[in-house]
């Protein structure tokens, strides 16, 4: 199976055991063995991807958009996605060098404890993208101020 291909399968998997099974089936109107097709790497459903309208339905219900996030990481273009999880509110540049400081130093301290063993396991490299994506977000937060300020 190409890597592709079951990168997107996996993806599905999380996105429906992220509703739920029953409630994926209520949502999109397909059995539990379809839906289970849809991320099954066995040879006989290599070809079978759950159809667009489905994993609409399910990603309005879960809590992360699981194979749209997938597909876009395929293509190389990064989402934004999530609740702005800031402790004080924005007070333009100075604020933004601030939290852009504070979420590296996070960063780098995740990436310590996750790298003293030798080994990242899937739950560090989980707690490293989360910390990266929280780092890309003062990155945009901080883009927009600079863009208010130069207009």
């Amino acid at each position: 199976m190409a890597v592709a291909a079951s990168y997107l399968k996996k993806h599905t998997e999380l996105l429906v055991k992220d509703v739920g099974i029953e409630a994926a089936c209520e949502l999109t109107g397909k059995s539990k063995a379809t839906l289970g097709r849809y991320y099954s790497d066995a040879e006989e459903h290599t070809e079978r991807f759950m159809p667009i309208d489905a994993v609409a339905a399910l990603e309005s219900a879960a809590q992360y958009p699981h194979v749209t996030a997938a597909l876009s990481e395929l293509k190389g273009i990064t989402l934004s996605f999530g609740e702005n999880r800031r402790n004080a509110p924005s007070g333009g540049i100075n604020s933004d060098v601030i939290a852009l400081s504070q979420r590296f130093a996070m960063l780098m301290s995740e990436y310590s404890q996750a790298i003293e063993d030798g080994i990242i396991t899937i739950n560090e490299a989980k707690r490293l993208l989360r910390e990266t994506q929280a780092l890309q977000q003062v990155l945009v937060d901080m883009k927009l101020h600079l863009e208010d300020e130069s207009s």
